[in-house]
């Protein structure tokens, strides 16, 4: 559907050079996750250590037989590439079958003849898998992932329409910061659940700490300030992954530019359907009459309307509710 040189993009803009181009929301919500698990060096190993669980047992045929005899309920799955909200798929196999996922482990150890894959299958067992960090993540990223899964089928659906598709993804929002401030220890905790039923210890490996011998002109608080196993992996990992979920508001310097942004988009032949800086002040003012209980962009519109003497805020708002949702379905029928 992108097609901006031959595709579907320019034969609209044939017909209507202000047509925007709209991102797809699932496709929208797929590049938020990508963000999100790329931000962190440590994420990015983890999801590399679930493909080389799949990866040992699938590029064997015993290998695959040793997994189906001990992982009897939901198979192991490759990641998607593409597809960061379909990664739940390859998680959630091991989420819930750790247990007969490290017997397999063990047994690929004990019984294969190749010592690349004994070493492999080791590794894996006590050093990745049989860490309680990697328990801690497994943990975060199976309910991050789970709740986006939801929201990407719900906007995938046929009848799916802004109000509702905006009142998910503001769900979906809400939760993480409410994720954000109580959901870490129980993360900690569940993962200490897990890490007795594996019978591993449920905590992380001290490190040693170095001490730096101080210059003759630094003051005591001038120390570096360090942070245990926990704290580290709150500062540096989660809080910085759901950062990057949660949205923020707009200050008036960004909504400034993003009216001049919609200015532009919709510039044709030097002339434009809306003026910034009217667009502007229209905004900052009808902030303060629209009635408090406005619950989706067509009340606002509606409202907006009967208030009058807005027209540049009622054709943005008329532009935001004609893009697509979703074009998952209309590029199933493009295609066909």
């Amino acid at each position: 559907m992108k097609g901006k040189h031959s595709g579907v993009q320019r034969r609209f803009l044939e017909k209507n050079p202000r047509a925007l181009y709209s991102v797809c929301g699932c496709h929208s919500l797929n590049l938020a996750l990508c963000d999100m698990a790329n931000t962190i060096t440590k994420s990015s190993e983890f999801f590399g250590t679930i493909q080389r669980i799949y990866t040992i047992f699938a590029n064997s045929i015993n290998r695959w037989q040793v997994l189906k005899e001990n992982v009897k309920g939901l198979t192991l799955k490759s990641l998607s590439t593409t597809r960061w909200e379909s990664r739940v798929d390859s998680i959630k196999p091991i989420r819930t079958q750790l247990v007969d996922v490290i017997k397999a482990l063990q047994q690929v150890r004990d019984s294969d003849k190749d010592p690349k894959i004994q070493s492999e299958a080791k590794s894996l067992e006590k050093y990745e898998v049989g860490e309680f960090e990697f328990l801690v993540q497994i943990v975060i990223w199976y309910e991050i992932l789970s709740n986006v899964n939801v929201v990407r089928k719900k906007l995938q659906s046929n009848d799916v329409v802004l109000d509702v598709a905006i009142n998910e993804v503001d769900k979906l929002i809400k939760y993480f910061k409410n994720y954000r401030e109580v959901w870490l220890s129980k993360a900690f905790d569940e993962a200490r659940e897990i890490a007795n039923e594996i019978g591993i210890d449920a905590g992380f490996p001290q490190k040693r700490v170095i001490h730096r011998k101080k210059q003759f002109d630094e003051t005591s608080s001038e120390e570096e300030v360090t942070f245990s196993p926990e704290e580290d992996l709150k500062a540096n990992y989660f809080l910085c992954i759901i950062d990057q979920a949660i949205l923020k508001t707009l200050d008036e310097k960004d909504l400034k530019s993003c009216c001049y942004l919609l200015q532009d988009a919709l510039k044709y032949k030097e002339e434009s359907g809306v003026d910034a800086n009217e667009l502007y002040l229209e905004l900052k003012l009808i902030e303060t009459f629209l009635s408090s209980h406005i619950v989706s962009p067509f009340d606002a519109l509606n409202n907006i309307k009967r208030l009058g003497h807005f027209p540049n805020a009622i054709n943005a708002y008329k532009v935001l509710l004609t893009i697509p949702v979703t074009v998952a379905s209309a590029k199933e029928a493009f295609q066909n």
